[in-house]
């Protein structure tokens, strides 16, 4: 039985294999192999394609959260102990990156419609303690920006974005994610929707002393070689994977295209009483890096569809704050947060899916019974 695999990037990537080898062998000869030429000209592409005056290309997604921290810090933002309010359904990555730092995650529910931060939930409690808020533009669709951007005005905070699933996201006036807030975290984690061949991340902002502070930090606190400003850490996007982006980032409007396309496909085709399709209000604020479904019957429908030949994944199956390293926040209680997780269940929602493909999908989703 041939099998539809959740993402193929094997397939995805073949197509720039070619140009990609002939950087790969002139950055073989040239041997600036750490921030080299294709890191520079990256990050210049990248804070363009993003409407920002700086990209600072980084080691991961974490790291990038974890340096605008450290970077607001630095400059005497923020101060060791401040709160900062994230979504609790989100990626682990987004808490790490505030406790890393040397800062507090304060957690709030999510829109149980969008899976985004929940602005109307927040307490007025919770906003006057906080100094921040990390913005997650969580499967690829933008976080409530305007209000958050009038809430974070009105209550004196920093607002952050942690972009790391929202590569090419715009809202209706054509800005994009990454431009919104003081700074932005990116991933190009090999399943992004801009993804590298290995671990790879970016902080974009339009903060000059802020692109500074990320800019040393991520070079052990350097922007001299041998001299020493500050303590920072070696988080440096690798020239190989630059390279890589570069040419990927040509593509990147043409495959959020195609992903929003599937998503249509899947939107229209899919019909099963048991299953909840995902809100989309067929605009560019959402790049579907994932096409979630909801249901009471997870489990049975991944058993289902694996049987059938489908991978599926679950994006994710415990909340942060019910993870064993975060085990003094196993205590609280999300509702909205900890249904979601036990519900939600990623279908493939790959650019190269062929016709056939995405018809088998639906098909098989559609005859899903859970009492069989």
């Amino acid at each position: 039985m041939k099998r539809i695999k959740f993402l193929n990037l094997g397939r995805i990537n073949a197509v720039y294999e070619e140009k990609f080898k002939e950087l790969y062998s002139k950055f073989m000869h040239e041997g600036s192999y750490i921030l080299g030429p294709n890191v520079t000209a990256f990050e210049s592409e990248f804070s363009s394609y993003c409407n920002c005056k700086y990209a600072i290309g980084v080691g991961s997604g974490l790291d990038a959260i974890t340096l605008i921290f450290k970077a607001h810090m630095l400059l005497g933002n923020l101060q060791p102990g401040d709160k900062v309010i994230v979504p609790a359904n989100t990626f682990i990555a987004s808490v790490f990156g505030i406790i890393n730092a040397g800062l507090v995650p304060i957690f709030v529910e999510p829109c149980s419609k969008t899976f985004n931060i929940d602005v109307t939930g927040i307490s007025d409690t919770i906003l006057i303690s906080a100094k921040a808020i990390l913005a997650v533009h969580l499967y690829g669709q933008l976080a409530p920006m305007d209000s958050l951007i009038n809430l974070a005005k009105k209550f004196n905070l920093l607002l952050i974005e942690d972009a790391a699933q929202a590569h090419g996201a715009a809202n209706n006036r054509g800005q994009r994610a990454g431009s919104f807030g003081s700074a932005a975290a990116f991933s190009f984690y090999p399943s992004k929707n801009l993804g590298a061949i290995g671990d790879a991340g970016a902080v974009c902002t339009s903060d000059k002393k802020l692109s500074e502070a990320i800019f040393k930090l991520r070079n052990y606190g350097s922007s001299k070689k041998y001299s020493n400003q500050i303590i920072g850490v070696n988080s440096r996007l690798d020239d190989l994977q630059a390279a890589l982006l570069r040419i990927k980032l040509k593509d990147l409007d043409n495959l959020n295209s195609k992903r929003r396309e599937i998503a249509l496909f899947y939107l229209s085709k899919i019909d099963n009483p048991n299953i909840d399709l995902p809100f989309y209000d067929q605009t560019n604020n959402h790049v579907f890096h994932l096409f979630v479904l909801r249901t009471n019957f997870r489990n049975e429908l991944k058993s289902y569809l694996d049987t059938n030949g489908i991978e599926t994944v679950i994006h994710y199956p415990v909340p942060p704050h019910k993870q064993p390293a975060l085990l003094h926040y196993n205590n609280l209680s999300f509702p909205i947060t900890e249904t979601i997780h036990k519900q939600v269940l990623s279908i493939p929602m790959d650019p190269s899916l062929s016709i056939d493909e995405k018809n088998y999908i639906v098909n098989c989703i559609n005859k899903f019974d859970p009492s069989c």
